[in-house]
């Protein structure tokens, strides 16, 4: 016992530090695994096994199907979404657009598919029957809103819109899980100073005791294994609130389930389900000819109205085979001034869908389960590497503090 205490006076400096420096490795292991997460986005070194990719965009495409099917299952009804847009504000929203468009569309269809026709029509009739259409394209709007709503399902892919978003754009979905998972990150990386400096203090009497050379890398690699898996355990659990004495305890992401959904929310509305996006995916999506077939058919019936009192004169001095390509045409124009026109309407849209305080509502209806399965898949996935990760890094530390101990 005296040469131990000896050896203490002589080296009190070296042992001072141990616990300093388990407090270092539990730290730096817990930032490397954090940054392993999320980052490079590609795969750097040699395929398959020599090499990084982060973990969350490595597996972008099973995380941004699980977040898909927690947004569409639980936390956003589309038709709900689309039910709150009011069609005569929208009217109103792009009325002098929606005028010009349709102006446009009837003239170059017309000129285009019955040049003669036109030409021959005196300049009042043009204008009259242009006028007529544009009396109609309110109704037609209210008609295409309700028809959409009503058979969303069949011209929007919601599922596929979301998932191909997120993969697509692998800094979003890092963005997505990273942004509202900070404070959880940073709560990570303190966990591994003080279970680190813990285990240090230990670790430094251990080594005064036996001055076994593997005393110093066994510890530091158990400081590396041990606080990443308590600290990756402590974002979660306990799901509920715990009483112990007059100490509350529960998961960090659990306790701040408010924040996250509201951040949630604001990352969904802002990134996800914009206007534009929305747009893209009907005129692009999967189910487009769906939402051209729908398009044509209501462009159909507005033409036959406005050519219903001179239907037979109209069919014989077009052609039957002629008017219907001039339906056709006038639903592809109708199709492409979409986005131009709708443009006009796109704060009033966000602000009636209101997408953000839809999913912070029901966010906060969650089970803790279900909360826990926002941000959960993205630590499932490869944990036990990243855990693996940080018990090598401690041992290597470790074996450096023998080194150093020794000389």
């Amino acid at each position: 016992m005296d040469a131990v205490l000896d050896d203490l006076a002589r080296h009190w400096w070296l042992y001072a530090a141990i616990p300093f420096v388990a407090a270092l490795i539990g730290y730096v292991t817990k930032r490397v695994a954090i940054e392993m997460m999320f980052k490079p986005l590609e795969f750097v070194g040699i395929k398959p096994f020599l090499g990084w990719q982060g973990v969350v965009p490595k597996h972008g495409g099973r995380m941004a199907a699980v977040a898909t099917e927690l947004l569409t299952s639980n936390l956003l009804d589309v038709k709900e979404v689309f039910r709150r847009i009011d069609p005569a504000i929208i009217t109103r929203e792009i009325e002098q657009p929606l005028l010009r468009a349709v102006d446009e569309v009837a003239r170059e269809v017309l000129e285009k598919h019955h040049p003669r026709l036109w030409e021959v029509m005196p300049t009042m009739a043009q204008e009259l029957l242009i006028k007529q259409v544009q009396a109609s394209t309110p109704r037609l709007v209210r008609e295409f809103m309700e028809e959409m709503t009503e058979n969303l399902d069949e011209v929007l892919d919601f599922q596929h819109m979301t998932v191909q978003r997120l993969t697509r754009d692998k800094r979003l979905l890092v963005r997505l899980i990273r942004e509202t998972s900070r404070p959880e990150m940073a709560f990570i990386a303190r966990t591994g100073i003080y279970f680190g400096f813990g285990l240090g203090i230990v670790q430094a009497f251990v080594w005064a005791l036996t001055k076994e050379p593997w005393v110093l890398p066994i510890f530091g690699g158990c400081i590396g294994l041990f606080t990443d898996w308590l600290a990756i355990k402590l974002i979660f659990v306990p799901r509920e609130p715990v009483r112990v004495g007059r100490v509350i305890l529960q998961g960090k992401f659990q306790r701040r389930r408010a924040e996250v959904a509201h951040q949630y929310g604001e990352m969904i509305a802002n990134e996800i389900l914009t206007v534009p996006n929305l747009l893209d995916a009907v005129l692009r999506g999967p189910r487009s000819d769906r939402l051209y077939a729908l398009v044509e058919r209501l462009v159909a019936h507005a033409v036959d109205e406005q050519a219903s009192v001179a239907k037979p004169m109209v069919v014989m001095a077009v052609g039957g085979q002629r008017l219907q390509e001039i339906k056709q045409a006038a639903a592809r124009k109708a199709l492409e001034r979409l986005p131009p026109t709708i443009r006009h309407a796109e704060g009033y849209l966000t602000e009636a869908m209101d997408v953000a305080k839809i999913v912070e509502r029901r966010m906060l209806g969650l089970t803790p389960l279900e909360f826990e399965g926002l941000l959960r898949p993205a630590f499932r996935q490869d944990e036990w590497k990243l855990i693996a990760v940080g018990g090598l890094i401690g041992f290597l530390v470790g074996e450096l503090q023998v080194l150093l101990m020794l000389h």
